[in-house]
């Protein structure tokens, strides 16, 4: 190592070290273990610009392994990024610091994305790197040509959604994506080899990577890797060995380093074998200084982009990508849908409804991608103008996902943030449950993500109880920030598609069914769904009795209606309600307006959790369903026009 390099390493490890000390809580090992990777990386390899944290083209680097989240701070203060100060370090893991436990998006500036659950920093990287040349090809390297590097540990790469994310990335030669592997042995219980005996080289040559092993300790080796990996035609592992705790003479190597703080004896002993002798969070002017540069280091990179971007006849496209500036578009394409659907009044699955309005939307929203878990004529995902991303051509608008839920949902969370594109991607419902961890993250992290999640309930029919959601949109709803879309029909699909394709911070789950559902609305001048419910069917007379219901059911509803209003004196009104999240926003005027001040019955064929909220009493499904045709399954459940009419009568009497 040059003695800049080694005052530069150890300037960063032991503010990292501070932090965790100060905060009585952390994981100082990895940011010890890994100091010389991210020192040479960022100042030597790294393209930002510290003043313009945001800058299109900008290289991504991503901190898979969340837990050493002060490595990425302490170069995030060292560089110099603007909005980011010593004093959010000092209060590491305080309350409104900006500093968390683990990297949270948008809470500091140069935090890319949200990690801490492990692997999916990796998949999101995938994702990050899948947009780069997805952009590039539309928009060119004089505008699109950056690298995405991603930091894993032992655990990312024993989770499995790593290796969801390292096929599909190898699958796609994505050869401008560069990971890190910190590759020292050790997890909390102790050596690696007590749970895994993998050869990770070897696995991810099999997945289509390239590799290279170097001592994580050595600086031109690591910057010799680095060079090597940017001319690589695929992506590339860089296994770099290391010591976790790097210099905590007593603790170093140990699993004692991964997650508490050295203590006082050993953060003396740490400045005494790295030969520091300054106060807690104290660095230097000089050595700020040289920090200070790995910055400007970009700034010709910079200026030069900025005088492209300015004379580029792909401009204003660019900007509006980016920003998503389509609102109007939207809205006019999918309201000339509605008014068509409306004159054809044909039966149809919400499913293929979907596809309708994907159809248009793919004109109207150019930077759409969509993808399926390799389920597309099921999810009815891809449109006949669609073309699919291949390794050689990424001017298409498709992913093969393959069966990879987890992935593709990580995966897309990564494009989301990169910015420039809307991705959508679909499975079916019971199938949620692969990717509910990525979901969960696009709702943390405010991503308009679009789950397409077919084959909503028991209507799926013959292939039984495995593949019949029961408590997933419970579950679903259950999870803050996801807005739950269940269309009742082909003109409310077209309205909940126009909610989740506008919205910028909540992320939408599209629950739709494989069964053909009548067509329901006649009136398409206001989107009704943006209430999150409202009266589809009035009652005959001054209401008696409120029926409200989602999806598949909301016909269901409307016939049990009618089978009540001919066989009792009671006036029924129908409520739809395709967004729970969206109703329960509603002012209580509204929410009282349209459930009524009359006994209430709700009808969904998923469990009944939650709907207590709404209803005095639910018709749902509290028991795995079964195998048979569709109509059988509704029977068998009670899930019918007479069986439901007549249980209110009773309930009632």
């Amino acid at each position: 190592m040059t003695l800049d390099h080694q005052k530069l390493s150890t300037s960063l490890r032991i503010l990292c070290a501070d932090m965790v000390e100060a905060a009585k809580s952390g994981h100082p090992g990895l940011p010890l273990g890994m100091a010389d990777v991210a020192t040479v990386l960022w100042m030597r390899h790294l393209k930002f610009n510290p003043a313009d944290p945001v800058w299109c083209d900008r290289d991504r680097f991503v901190l898979s392994a969340g837990h050493g989240s002060v490595l990425l701070y302490g170069l995030l203060y060292l560089s110099g990024v603007s909005g980011v100060n010593l004093e959010q370090l000092k209060q590491f893991r305080q309350l409104h610091s900006g500093t968390a436990g683990h990297p949270e998006y948008g809470e500091l500036p140069g935090i890319e994305t949200t990690t801490g659950p492990l692997g999916q920093g990796l998949a999101n990287a995938v994702g990050m790197a899948i947009a780069e040349r997805k952009l590039a090809a539309q928009f060119g390297s004089d505008l699109v040509d950056h690298y995405t590097y991603c930091l894993v540990g032992d655990g990312c790469l024993m989770e499995g959604v790593s290796q969801e994310s390292i096929s599909l990335a190898g699958h796609l030669r994505l050869s401008k994506l560069i990971c890190f592997w910190d590759n020292n042995s050790i997890t909390i219980d102790g050596s690696t080899s007590l749970s895994t005996s993998e050869n990770q080289i070897q696995r991810f040559q099999a997945s289509g990577w390239n590799t290279i092993e170097i001592d994580g300790h050595e600086a031109d080796a690591i910057d010799r890797a680095i060079i090597h990996a940017k001319q690589s035609d695929r992506p590339i592992l860089i296994a770099c060995k290391t010591i976790i705790g790097f210099g905590a003479p007593n603790k170093q190597g140990t699993p004692d380093m991964h997650g508490s703080p050295l203590g006082g004896d050993e953060m003396s002993a740490l400045r005494d074998r790295l030969q520091w002798s300054h106060a807690p969070f104290e660095i230097p002017f000089d050595i700020l200084q040289q920090w200070r540069l790995s910055g400007a280091r970009s700034n010709d990179a910079y200026v030069e982009w900025q005088q492209r971007y300015g004379s580029s006849s792909l401009k204003h496209e660019f900007d509006r990508w980016h920003t998503g500036d389509m609102h109007t578009e939207i809205q006019s394409a999918l309201h000339q849908l509605r008014t068509e659907m409306v004159q054809d009044s044909k039966p149809e699955a919400t499913r293929k409804s979907s596809e309708r309005c994907l159809t248009a939307l793919v004109e109207a929203v150019p930077n759409l991608v969509g993808g399926s878990a390799d389920l597309t004529p099921s999810n009815n995902t891809r449109t006949k103008t669609m073309s699919a991303i291949r390794s050689d051509s990424f001017e298409g608008q498709y992913i093969h996902y393959g069966i990879r839920e987890h992935a593709m949902a990580a995966v897309m969370n990564g494009i989301s943030v990169h910015t420039g594109l809307r991705p959508y991607g679909g499975t079916f419902l019971c199938f949620s449950d692969y990717a509910r961890p990525s979901i969960r993250l696009s709702a943390l992290m405010q991503q308009p993500v679009v789950y397409v999640m077919t084959h909503d309930s028991i209507g799926l029919g013959e292939d039984g109880p495995t593949h019949q959601p029961i408590e997933h949109l419970a579950s679903l709803r259950a999870m803050p920030n996801v807005n739950v879309f269940r269309p009742c029909d082909a003109v409310e699909t077209a309205e909940c598609w126009e909610l989740a394709i506008v919205s910028q911070t909540t992320p939408s789950i599209l629950a739709l069914c494989r069964q053909n559902l009548p067509s329901l609305r006649r009136d398409v001048r206001v989107n009704r769904s943006a209430y999150g419910a409202y009266v589809i069917r009035p009652s005959k007379g001054d209401r008696t009795l409120t029926l409200v219901a989602t999806g598949s059911e909301v016909s269901l509803a409307m016939q049990a209606a009618e089978v009540l209003e001919q066989s009792s004196s009671h006036a029924v009104a129908v409520v739809s309600m395709p967004c729970w999240e969206l109703f329960a926003a509603q002012d209580l005027e509204y929410q009282e307006e349209v459930l009524g001040d009359v006994p209430r019955f709700g009808i969904e064929a998923a469990c009944s959790f939650g709907w207590e909220r709404w209803v005095d009493h639910m018709f749902g499904i509290d028991t795995f369903g079964t195998s048979a045709p569709a109509a059988d399954v509704y029977a068998h459940f009670g899930l019918t026009p007479t069986v439901i009419s007549e249980s209110i009568l009773a309930f009632l009497d």
